[in-house]
């Protein structure tokens, strides 16, 4: 999952070297924190949160395959 929300950040992003991802395990939930640069911010959040929405559905599908929860939360520094 960690992998899978940084190849897509760092396609939105124009500074791809400073997209990080942290994941912190539960014990059925992962918690996968997003920081990207600050300028960059907004092209991950998108139009009233579009963008962020659409990861967070793909990550829901991939992570139910798996049968795991896992949460987005995108960290604004």
């Amino acid at each position: 999952m960690k992998e899978l929300i940084t190849y897509i950040a760092k396609a939105l992003v124009d500074n791809p070297d400073e997209v990080t991802v942290t994941e912190v395990e539960g014990g059925q939930t992962a918690v996968l924190e997003l920081k990207v640069a600050k300028e960059d911010l907004g092209k991950v959040i998108g139009k009233q949160g579009r963008t962020a929405r659409a990861m967070r559905t793909i990550l829901n599908a991939a992570s139910a395959k798996v049968k795991k929860r896992t949460v987005l939360e995108i960290i604004e520094e």
